[in-house]
């Protein structure tokens, strides 16, 4: 059973933060998880003199703060997404921010890792930039992301009902079902799993084309069925519903349209595919669907 005890929340003091703390606080509550809270600065002012530079909607700091000032509004942050009364624990760090969080995630033994995208990095960017890009690649724990379309006050609770859970097979996205598996059992809700076949014409072929093009599509199809059914039926013991869908085209366009059309509370899926590090198949449409996504991601790596 998956049960997150340590939950890590950076924030940058932009609204998406509020929103993903406010995510973080209700994941806790669920859990009776440890909640810590996190902002990572440059370098901080030796002096006691306040330099309080979180005044503007730039995202720009003039000088180095005061680590007193960045906790004051660290608590009243809190306050505003409603996890204060969790008795987070607060750090004010300073260094690379996003070495500073994965540093912080390990050390704590996170179980989970909660960061608002389109900080305040500006327009098509993640939290402070690129940063909650780089963490989803190399946390050494699940990421959860929340998108600004995301409700800014969620329920006491976050229960996931509706649980969408793109399929490459890779180690990383089966280690993402179970996730899903786990997640949907618990708030008795339902799995889709979703396999996209990139390597296939999206277009239905016409009736003049070669009968042979069109069997081999099905068969490809069938098979992509097959083995998304042969996944469900494995973990069956689960007791969780699971429904099955079939996608042509572009992974990540497949993933998006599917979350916007049906029902969907949260979208599971593998931080890396099959291919290289960085250029793997679903790193590359985990990053898409991070940036572009309307529901909540989780990413998790095997």
């Amino acid at each position: 059973m998956i049960v997150f005890k340590q939950i890590l929340c950076p924030i940058d003091f932009s609204e998406t933060a509020t929103r993903a703390l406010a995510h973080a606080a209700a994941l806790a509550r669920w859990y009776d998880a440890q909640l810590t809270v996190i902002h990572v600065v440059p370098v901080f002012e030796d002096n006691m003199q306040s330099s309080f530079p979180f005044k503007g909607d730039d995202g720009r700091t003039p000088y180095a703060p005061v680590r007193a000032d960045v906790l004051e509004q660290m608590r009243r942050s809190t306050e505003k997404a409603g996890a204060a009364a969790l008795n987070p624990t607060l750090l004010a760090e300073e260094g690379r921010t996003h070495a500073v969080i994965i540093d912080r995630a390990a050390a704590l033994q996170a179980d989970l890792l909660v960061a608002g995208t389109h900080g305040r990095g500006g327009f098509n960017r993640l939290l402070l930039g690129s940063v909650a890009e780089k963490v989803v690649r190399t946390a050494p724990c699940p990421v959860l992301t929340v998108p600004p379309s995301v409700s800014r006050t969620p329920a006491t609770q976050v229960v996931f009902k509706n649980i969408l859970c793109p399929i490459d097979f890779s180690p990383s996205s089966l280690k993402a079902f179970e996730y899903a598996l786990d997640l949907g059992r618990q708030a008795n809700g339902c799995v889709t799993t979703l396999h996209a076949v990139e390597y296939v014409d999206e277009e239905e072929p016409c009736e003049h084309v070669d009968a042979g093009i069109r069997h081999y599509r099905q068969q490809v199809i069938d098979h992509a069925r097959q083995q998304l059914h042969a996944l469900a039926t494995e973990h069956s013991q689960t007791w969780c519903a699971v429904n099955e869908a079939v996608a042509i085209g572009r992974a990540y366009k497949a993933i998006l349209q599917r979350a916007s059309t049906h029902d969907t509370d949260l979208i599971v899926m593998g931080a890396q595919g099959r291919g290289s590090a960085d250029l793997m198949l679903y790193g590359s449409n985990t990053q898409h669907v991070v940036r572009a996504a309307t529901r909540p991601v989780l990413t998790v790596r095997a």
